[in-house]
């Protein structure tokens, strides 16, 4: 089983979604194992929205805030799934409802309390990629939420435990975790691995490569985190945490 993430740098245009499906194809290949593949909304889709809305209301509904902003998710995932056609590979989206994506009932911030990905099982058997919206889950009453900020890496790490997944990959506008900003510093060293307590040192301190509340969730169910380059996927730049697993699934609201 694998597991794989693309964030908002990766998917910048509609262009990028052809890339995006060369790179699955490619795994399958090689992997030649059931792909999952997690989307976040185009870059600066998610911005525009929220725009939008404060264009309307000063202070939105956070209810109707979440129904408006997981559109961008969903846009991304359509797509991705009209370019594996092209690849010749047969792909099905899924909204984070759609995906068992339980969560509490914290709108635009939500924690996640369980995964029940049945459809999501049921598409890896027939042979085909699941394309999962990351960043949104369903309540247990039914209303749409959002996982805040970086919520798509959660959702990522999350399937990956409810899937019996060993790891994660993510496919980031960086090759890998730096000790600095490599954007800002030519001299930046890379970190081939980190443990957990490492990674969540560096995401506290405004890094924004992995969000610290996937790495918390990684560690909790023994999940490896790699960082991969988009523009040079075949390379793994930073590996963290082990493989292995522990003997029960965890979520966010579980110590």
């Amino acid at each position: 089983m694998l597991v794989m993430k693309f964030g908002g740098a990766s998917v910048a245009s509609p262009e990028c979604f052809h890339k995006i499906a060369k790179i699955i194809s490619q795994r399958l290949r090689i992997e030649k194992c059931p792909i999952v593949v997690v989307v976040s909304a185009m870059s600066g889709v998610t911005d525009q929205l929220l725009d939008q809305a404060l264009q309307v209301h000063p202070n939105p509904p956070k209810r109707e805030l979440d129904m408006l902003i997981s559109v961008g998710e969903r846009v991304s995932i359509a797509l991705l799934a009209m370019a594996l056609s092209l690849e010749g590979i047969e792909g099905l989206s899924f909204t984070g409802s759609q995906s068992g994506i339980l969560t509490d009932e914290r709108h635009s911030d939500a924690r996640i309390v369980d995964v029940k990905p049945h459809r999501i099982s049921l598409a890896l058997k027939e042979g085909k990629v699941a394309i999962v919206a990351g960043f949104q889950g369903v309540s247990r009453k039914g209303e749409i939420t959002t996982l805040g900020r970086g919520g798509s890496d959660t959702t990522a790490v999350a399937l990956a435990a409810a899937l019996m997944a060993d790891g994660v990959d993510f496919y980031k506008d960086v090759d890998g975790i730096y000790e600095t900003d490599p954007k800002k510093s030519d001299s930046a060293k890379k970190l081939a691995v980190l443990t957990y307590d490492q990674a969540k040192g560096i995401a506290s301190g405004g890094a924004k490569v992995l969000h610290l509340r996937s790495i918390e969730l990684a560690e909790k169910n023994g999940i490896q985190l790699r960082v991969r380059s988009f523009n040079s996927p075949e390379v793994v730049g930073t590996v963290v945490g082990t493989i292995g697993r522990l003997n029960s699934v965890r979520y966010e609201n579980e110590q």
